[in-house]
């Protein structure tokens, strides 16, 4: 190997683990917050999104909002997922996703007479804590409440969400009726989050 070479070795190897570091930062914020659906990748995602605001004017439910300045010059005005007060609808068409110009929401690998996938948005888990059910009374406020099949389920009158089916929709969330509510949503990066602390 030449002098040359190995200085483009070199390079090449600190990029990637200045990529590496940076992409593990940004990806430690983003346990904050959940994406629309079929966002890129978290740092893919912040270099490609405009803040156009377009998803968020699409979205029929009005789901998507934007990041606000607190969370960082880097994140304001990018869109986000209310999935703390109300579920994504998981709309047939994908309105936030076909409104993005730029491809920061993109649907992949998917042919033109094909409907993509459901897309995986959040994690979402019953709190055992606070679900009335696991407390004694019934309840099933959410009962129904679910779009996906097999995603919620419920045993011996108690809700249980499969995490190998769950979206993470928060459509359960919104249709709880206790205070806390007993469905969690987590951020898909919770646990690089979590690796990061």
């Amino acid at each position: 190997m030449d002098r040359r070479d190995f200085f483009r070795t070199a390079i090449s190897k600190a990029s990637e683990m200045v990529v590496e570091h940076v992409d593990r930062k940004v990806a430690g914020h983003a346990a904050h917050w959940v994406r629309p659906p079929f966002a890129l990748p978290e740092l893919e995602f912040l270099l490609t999104c405009t803040r156009c605001g377009d998803c968020i004017d699409a979205c029929p439910h009005r789901v998507v909002f934007p990041l606000l300045a607190h969370r960082g010059t880097k994140f304001a005005g990018t869109p986000a997922l209310d999935l703390s007060n109300k579920g994504c609808h998981l709309c047939e068409d994908w309105p936030c996703v076909k409104s993005c110009g730029v491809g920061a929401l993109k649907f992949t690998d998917v042919a033109e007479d094909q409907q993509p996938s459901t897309p995986t948005l959040a994690k979402a888990s019953v709190d055992t804590d606070e679900c009335l059910p696991y407390k004694g009374p019934e309840c099933g406020a959410c009962a129904g409440s679910c779009p996906v099949p097999g995603a919620l389920t419920w045993d011996l009158q108690k809700p249980r969400i499969d995490p190998e089916v769950c979206v993470g929709c928060g459509l359960c969330r919104e249709a709880c009726i206790v205070e806390p509510k007993a469905i969690r949503i987590e951020s898909l990066y919770q646990e690089a989050a979590e690796r990061i602390t």
